[in-house]
Formats: structure tokens, sequence, C-alpha cells
């Protein structure tokens, strides 16, 4: 079994109007020091797969398909066997 933690965010030409509106929100706090906020997502997918190389493949295949639009976002993941 292998845990997958899937990070997904805007890619850096991509707006983030609600970046925006926490970074300006944590400055209003007080937090002058912070310059970027991008917002983004997590998953965690639990699967079942022979071996790590079968489990990224099936990973990236999902993402591709279906959990991350490529053309305005990137992601990342984390493979763990559990």
């Amino acid at each position: 079994m292998w845990q997958a933690k899937i990070y997904v965010t805007l890619r850096k030409s991509v707006l983030d109007p609600q970046g925006s509106v926490v970074r300006k929100s944590l400055f209003a706090l007080g937090y002058h020091n912070v310059s970027e906020v991008r917002i983004g997502r997590y998953m965690v997918v639990d699967l079942e797969a022979a071996d790590r190389a079968a489990a990224e493949k099936q990973v990236r295949d999902m993402c591709d398909k279906l959990l991350v639009n490529p053309v305005i976002e990137d992601y990342t993941f984390e493979l763990v066997e559990v």
C-alpha cells in the first residue's frame, strides 16, 4: 500500500487573486515581511501498487488526467509506503 501526498499550485505565470488577498490581509495584521502568498490544494491518495515505480506512474497518470489542470497548475508529490 502506498500513500501519495499531492501538492497542486497555480503556475508562477498565473495570477493568484486569492493569494493576493491573503498577502494583503497578513500585511494588515503586521506581517510586513511576507512578499508573496500562493494558494493551492493538498490531496492524500492511498493506492495499491506492485512497487514504487508503478505507484509513481499511477499518481502521475491520475494528476495528468484528472487532478491537475496542466494549463494553469503545477504539481509535486511525495510517495510513502504504508
